[in-house]
């Protein structure tokens, strides 16, 4: 059983799929073998989906826009501006359409990227991001920017250099290492309580 389970993680577990319920049961949902309630465990509904999670293999995201934080960044414009709340709470909002149009409103709207944001704005619609960086639920962490912004910790710290991209993307692995080494290096606490619930 290890493997076939490690075999199915190699290849990206494409082979490790539902299969549907015996007949006659009266059950609709789609079931793996020895499956309870067609769920595989309580936080994911395959084993695929457990085996990735578990080796921390995330989905590649495929953002609606290409957006050049290169050029952003490079106009100094900081982070907080676009990603509203990032120094207040835990959230970094992701800049919707409203956010975009404060200042392109006015500045580059000639710009075919620019005219599709207009757009949007002009049918009542947002930008449909893809969130790249966060933690499932079943990770129990509780992150929170704000205390971290105050720290002076930069945003490529956690984030990568964001100025070198112009599709966002998954540069760092919040693992519980890479946390725990930076909240030693700068003597914060790494009492299990300070990230955990």
């Amino acid at each position: 059983m290890v493997c076939l389970a490690a075999f199915a993680a190699s290849v990206g577990c494409q082979y490790v799929q539902p299969v549907s319920a015996p007949p006659g049961d009266g059950s609709e949902i789609a079931r793996l073998p020895g499956q309870i309630g067609g769920v595989f465990t309580t936080a994911r509904p395959t084993l695929g989906a457990a085996v990735d999670d578990f080796l921390n293999r995330r989905p590649e995201y495929e953002q609606p826009l290409e957006f050049p934080h290169n050029i952003h960044v490079g106009k100094e414009i900081a982070c907080e501006f676009c990603h509203e709340g990032v120094d207040k709470g835990p959230t970094a909002g992701i800049p919707g359409v409203r956010t975009c149009m404060i200042c392109h409103e006015a500045i580059a709207t000639d710009r075919p990227r620019i005219q599709q944001i207009t757009a949007l704005r002009d049918k009542g619609l947002d930008i449909p991001w893809q969130r790249v960086y966060g933690f499932s639920n079943e990770d129990h962490v509780r992150f929170n920017h704000a205390p971290h912004i105050r720290a002076k910790v930069e945003c490529s710290t956690c984030h990568g250099n964001v100025g070198e991209q112009t599709v966002a993307q998954r540069s760092v692995e919040h693992t519980m290492g890479f946390c725990v080494n930076c909240h030693n290096e700068r003597k914060a606490s790494v009492d299990c309580q300070t990230c955990h619930f």
